[in-house]
Formats: structure tokens, sequence, C-alpha cells
């Protein structure tokens, strides 16, 4: 696990709240989202995107991947901390990908690892700066957690934020900035 360079103040650290979504997981048809919020001490950064066909793992990956690349070029010497529900990818980053890199690659089952090619995306981008990488449990109340699930799970179906700009702490999901009708993405219903 990397450590946050503790000789920084605290409030030059930047936030990620990543989550991942994806419709008919294990399909061959399967579509999914990603979603990051970013928080800097004066701003917050949200941003999301669509993929077609993928994997609940990939969206989460993807999620991480896409908000460290997205930190401005002035906070580059920030330490990161981030949160995710992903246990498969707080394990993976903390513990497995340091064993994994070793192997060549291979899990250890020696079979070569599941989403290699981002695996070793984030792992260049993790060597590059100080993270901390934290599990919290998916769909338990964490606001911001909840904020990037319903972004996620928003921008499967296609609607997507592009660096939209709040206030730090900014729970409220804004959905209308990305295109959702007032009535919700299901006009209200929530889906089974």
């Amino acid at each position: 696990m990397n450590i946050i360079n503790t000789a920084l103040p605290t409030h030059l650290t930047v936030t990620l709240y990543t989550d991942g979504s994806c419709i008919n997981n294990g399909s061959p048809f399967a579509f999914g989202g990603w979603a990051v919020v970013l928080e800097y001490p004066q701003e917050q950064r949200r941003l999301s995107g669509k993929v077609e066909p993928t994997t609940s793992n990939r969206m989460e990956l993807t999620a991480i991947i896409e908000g460290l690349k997205a930190i401005r070029s002035d906070w580059s010497e920030a330490p990161v901390i981030i949160f995710t529900d992903s246990n498969y990818v707080a394990q993976g980053c903390n513990l497995w990908r340091h064993n994994w890199k070793k192997n060549g690659w291979r899990n250890s089952q020696r079979k070569p690892v599941e989403n290699l090619d981002l695996w070793q995306e984030l792992d260049e981008l993790l060597s590059t700066r100080s993270v901390d990488i934290h599990w919290v449990k998916g769909h338990n109340g964490h606001p911001m957690n909840e904020l990037a699930d319903k972004m996620a799970v928003v921008a499967a179906h296609g609607h997507t934020f592009d660096l939209a700009h709040f206030q730090p702490g900014d729970t409220r999901d804004h959905l209308d900035r990305c295109g959702i009708p007032e009535g919700g993405l299901f006009g209200g219903v929530v889906p089974a």
C-alpha cells in the first residue's frame, strides 16, 4: 500500500470517490458506466463515461484510472486518497498487484491477471504519486459513494458528466446537468 506523505498539510490532499456500474454484467452485450468525484480543497469536479461491452470490474478500474488522469497538473505533488466500494480494486491496488507484477502479471494460480491492460495502466499511475486507497461498503449511506454510484448508473445509460464543477462536499446529484429529465432516468420509477 502506498503511504500518504504526511509532510504535506492535509488541506493539500485530493480525494477521489469512484464507482463503476455494469448492466447485464457477464453477458456479451453488457454495457457500463464509470464515475469519479474529485475533491480539491476549494473545488469539486465530476466526470463519468460509458463503455460497451464491458464488465463491472473493468468499470471500477476505469473509474480510478480516469480519476487519477483528471487530476490537475498543478496538483501533481499532492497526495491522493481514493474511496472505492470494490473490494476487488482495493485489494488489487493495495496487495495483489505487487505480487502479480513480480510474477509477470500472473495471479496466485499462475494464470494471467484478468483486466491486465487496466491493471498495468493503473499500476503505472499509482507509481507516480502518493496514493492511499480505502474500501467503503457500497449502498451503505456514504454520501459521496452514493453520488458516484448514481453517476455511474446514469453514465451506463449514456448520460455523462464531463468535468462539471461544484463546491466541495456537494452531494446533490445535479443529474439535470447531464441531460437526465426532471422525472429521473426511469420517469421516477426505480427499475427492479
